[in-house]
């Protein structure tokens, strides 16, 4: 099993230098999604990966950096010569979504369909995310979900174990209990990571308001030393510190925060890293 960060950048705001949230679980040629933030599906293409071999999309919540793309790869992966059923996970509203994201399309899939394409609609596997628990289960692979701390949005970490080994993905949440006993024992936790030292330089000029924000982050996010005490409570060999706030904050002050509580490896996430998992 190989984790690929195809998107390692934190918030809505597109940058040049890493793309939106967006983590692929590969097993074999199976490909599994956990977030779509904005370019996912190029992001995949670039690693390497066919989109026709996606058998899972996994939504940790419904904030846009996780979302956006979320009908784009499903239709795109379609269009790629995508066969076999995909399943699609996520928090309420999501098959509301879904309904919308087809009929949004309906002028393109429907050509497409008459050129002998199998219909869109039939080949995802629609699963709302109400409550932690297993969400996908296969002869060589289960996917946990496990509440996260990310108010006022319900949002969900996901755990793939496969072939004795497991790995974690947070998506958005503040330091959570739930989060640390997701990951008890996994090889590898992807966790989310800010520096509240950045943030007056972060949301300068924003249109929201600088306070409420602050706020936002202080109970919805985790700073990475915080990160670094979940990663050492669940007792994880590996930390990938991912959706980084700000993006380009040097790579060594994300380490030093992080480790002052885990001795274990920590990475800090880049666009298309490969990391086996094992």
């Amino acid at each position: 099993m190989e984790l690929v960060i195809l998107g390692s950048s934190g918030g809505p705001q597109p940058n040049r230098e890493r793309s939106a949230p967006a983590t692929a679980i590969v097993r074999g040629d199976d490909i599994h999604v956990i977030d779509c933030g904005n370019g996912v599906a190029r992001q995949l293409v670039a690693a390497g990966l066919r989109l026709r071999n996606l058998r899972s999309v996994l939504v940790t919540h419904h904030h846009v950096d996780h979302n956006a793309d979320l009908g784009a790869l499903l239709h795109l992966a379609w269009t790629a010569g995508l066969v076999s059923p995909v399943d699609v996970c996520g928090p309420p509203p999501l098959a509301r979504m879904i309904e919308l994201i087809l009929e949004a399309g309906r002028p393109d899939i429907e050509h497409r369909e008459l050129l002998g394409r199998p219909k869109l609609a039939g080949l995802l596997r629609l699963r709302e995310v109400a409550e932690p628990g297993v969400v996908i289960t296969t002869p060589a692979m289960t996917i946990t979900a496990g509440t996260a701390l990310h108010p006022p949005m319900p949002a969900f970490a996901y755990r793939v174990d496969a072939d004795d080994s497991s790995v974690v993905v947070s998506g958005d949440t503040a330091a959570s209990e739930q989060v640390a006993e997701l990951a008890r024992g996994a090889d590898v936790l992807v966790h989310e990571v800010y520096s509240p030292n950045h943030l007056d330089r972060l949301l300068a000029g924003t249109n929201a308001g600088v306070a409420e924000l602050q706020r936002h982050f202080a109970r919805a996010h985790t700073d990475a030393e915080s990160a670094g005490k979940i990663a050492k409570q669940a007792g994880v060999r590996t930390l990938v510190l991912w959706h980084l706030i700000p993006y380009d904050l040097d790579e060594d002050e994300w380490i030093r925060q992080a480790s002052r509580h885990f001795d274990g490896e920590i990475i800090v996430a880049r666009d298309l890293m490969r990391i086996p998992v094992q």
